[in-house]
């Protein structure tokens, strides 16, 4: 996989250099380039803003630079031998950035993000990117930040350990919280190692039976116990249909009723058991 970043802080992606998204490029397995935006820009201040048309606080990132620099690393990428570009943009006016999202972009060979800063870029620029690439508008999350280099980060670990070959075991994202599959819309539940004690604190019995079947009954209710608890929403949103015999009496036991509408609903006033 590809990876540009047009950036007027190319040193907030030097964490792009550790830990598993660091070893991925060492081995080849990430390409990664950063841009830095000043560098089209050809005034004595490297202005890449400007005051908002219709007045208002604030100021926005300006065209040229932006279209001159996309340009080059869509002109240096295709070089490259790079195909299939799609642009991510980062901003919290965007869809939500999920795990879904995440193996959705894992499967792309070619990602160029865009943070901004100030108020935003100006928006001819998504626009006229849009007739020639995928462009995503994503949101990390319901909060502003004072630019999109944390996002990229975000994004970039999110979608970088579900390539081939990057975690150790291809498995490990398997049970990860909203994983495809049977954790797609729950939280992954309490994990536990060695030692068997500690501080008066044991494990569950169930984690040293060597029954696995029960091992993984018990963590599939955990993973619904956490789920009630911090992301009841997450449960609201599934069809009943979806849970099974065992999923639907833990859920009857944690508060919660099919509606007619085939999802669930929580009682009010219900007490986790």
């Amino acid at each position: 996989m590809r990876l540009d970043v047009v950036t007027i802080f190319p040193e907030y992606l030097e964490p792009l250099n550790v830990s598993l998204v660091g070893k991925a490029r060492a081995r080849g397995q990430l390409d990664v380039h950063v841009h830095d935006l000043r560098e089209w820009t050809y005034d004595r201040h490297n202005t890449v803003d400007d005051t908002p048309y219709g007045g208002g606080p604030g100021m926005v990132m300006k065209t040229d630079p932006w279209g001159e620099a996309l340009d080059a690393a869509l002109a240096d990428g295709y070089e490259a031998g790079a195909h299939g570009p799609v642009m991510v943009v980062p901003t919290p006016s965007g869809r939500p950035f999920t795990q879904e999202l995440a193996v959705e972009l894992s499967e792309r060979p070619w990602l160029i993000f865009t943070p901004a800063r100030y108020e935003g870029i100006d928006r001819r620029v998504m626009d006229e990117y849009a007739t020639r690439v995928p462009v995503y508008e994503v949101s990390i999350g319901d909060y502003v930040l004072a630019g999109g280099e944390a996002a990229v980060l975000v994004v970039t670990e999110a979608v970088a350990r579900l390539l081939p070959g990057v975690l150790g075991n291809a498995e490990s994202h398997r049970d990860d919280s909203f994983a495809p599959g049977d954790m797609a819309n729950l939280l992954e539940g309490p994990v536990y190692t060695k030692p068997p004690e500690w501080r008066g604190r044991g494990i569950p019995d169930v984690l040293v039976s060597g029954h696995h079947g029960k091992i993984a009954r018990w963590r599939r209710d955990e993973a619904f116990r956490r789920t009630a608890r911090n992301r009841p929403d997450l449960i609201e949103r599934c069809a009943a249909s979806s849970f099974d015999k065992k999923d639907r009496e833990l859920l009857s036991i944690l508060g919660w009723k099919p509606s007619a509408d085939g999802r669930f609903w929580r009682r009010p006033q219900a007490v986790e058991e």
